[in-house]
């Protein structure tokens, strides 16, 4: 049996060992071929002290953030082989359910709750020192995603006031803050809502892309192709049956094609449709094995991986098709993560109680 790496060392034509990728049709503790057979690395599994709902992932090469309840935020500069409790200390207590990062020392982590329990805080040490970039003064607000484009300039998703939902946009880091105008975008859906399940309802794309999405007896994306300032609303294929089901999470794999994440909160590990991705202006399902919500997805190169709760796909083809990752744990739902991200083929996942998974496809 081959492990994965000794694959790509022997077909270094990258379109063919992705077109043998694309071959993949099934696996049960390993991915089968026509005529190979690869060994999946496993998940690296850590505990962070305290045990706290871990909501929020970001690394950039060998620097690894995981933020969550209680102010958490745990930080590794070493790929993963330590780590060092860098949680805000404020009055405040707030669960960190976003995390943007822009070098192995700068980070944003976004808090949640109603009115001033909404907040940014920003660090530019690591973690060792924290300040309070803004807060939410509406007493009706309620934070639920932040992405940026670049250091300067982002977005922020929050519930919605006035029957819209509070998009505003920066231009300065987050010190500043603009709404955009409630005729920018679409009146609400009856019942719709926005979820703040894994930092992922809201994020960014090349030349001023960005998705929302949404649900509540509906599953929406709302896309806009100029920074933000203008918003269209897509109807999408996902289970949307009950008030706390829709859009979870989106995601954009290596050729900037989105996808969209969800199902259902309260039926986490129904078979519903949970995957769905926009093909030459359409939304399709995607077919996903229908394994329960899923909740946050990433990608590197053709590898991609989606993931929820209760347990986590892996996809070989840019998310085409997927396959259930083969269950490391023995916890009934609970083999999967609330959020997931990646950088240079390593996979950083987080969940429930403090858990922690590295998965990296590098040597």
């Amino acid at each position: 049996m081959k492990n994965i790496f000794g694959i790509i060392n022997q077909f270094s034509n990258q379109s063919l060992f992705q077109c043998l990728l694309g071959m993949m049709f099934t696996f049960t503790s390993c991915v089968t071929f026509a005529s190979l057979t690869i060994d999946l690395p496993s998940w690296q599994l850590q505990q962070m002290k305290g045990n706290p709902s871990l909501r929020g992932a970001a690394i950039l090469k060998d620097s690894l953030w995981v933020t969550g309840s209680n102010n958490s935020v745990f930080v590794s500069q070493d790929g993963g082989k330590t780590w060092h409790d860098k949680s805000v200390k404020s009055t405040i207590n707030s669960a960190f359910r976003d995390i943007t990062l822009f070098n192995s020392h700068t980070a944003i982590v976004m808090g949640i709750g109603s009115g001033e329990s909404s907040t940014l805080y920003k660090t530019t040490d690591g973690g060792n020192n924290w300040n309070l970039l803004y807060q939410n003064t509406d007493e009706h607000g309620f934070f639920d995603s932040i992405g940026f484009w670049d250091r300067k300039k982002g977005l922020l998703l929050g519930d919605p006031v006035d029957g819209y939902y509070v998009v505003k946009k920066t231009e300065d880091g987050g010190k500043t803050w603009r709404r955009i105008a409630k005729n920018k975008l679409p009146k609400m859906l009856d019942k719709e809502v926005a979820f703040a399940a894994s930092g992922y309802t809201l994020i960014t794309g090349k030349k001023g892309k960005a998705y929302i999405t949404t649900g509540g007896f509906s599953a929406s994306v709302y896309i806009s192709d100029d920074y933000g300032e203008t918003w269209q609303r897509d109807a999408v294929p996902l289970f949307q049956e009950t008030q706390s089901a829709g859009g979870y999470g989106l995601a954009l794999n290596h050729n900037g094609q989105p996808f969209v994440l969800g199902g259902d909160y309260d039926q986490r590990s129904k078979k519903y449709s949970n995957i769905a991705t926009l093909v030459n202006g359409i939304w399709k399902k995607v077919d996903a094995g229908e394994n329960g919500l899923r909740t946050a997805m990433s990608c590197q190169g053709n590898i991609c991986i989606s993931t929820g709760k209760t347990s986590s796909d892996i996809s070989f083809n840019a998310g085409s098709h997927w396959q259930l990752f083969p269950s490391q744990q023995s916890v009934i739902d609970d083999n999967g993560f609330y959020t997931i991200d990646s950088d240079e083929f390593i996979f950083l996942a987080a969940g429930a109680k403090g858990k922690v998974g590295i998965l990296s496809f590098k040597r």
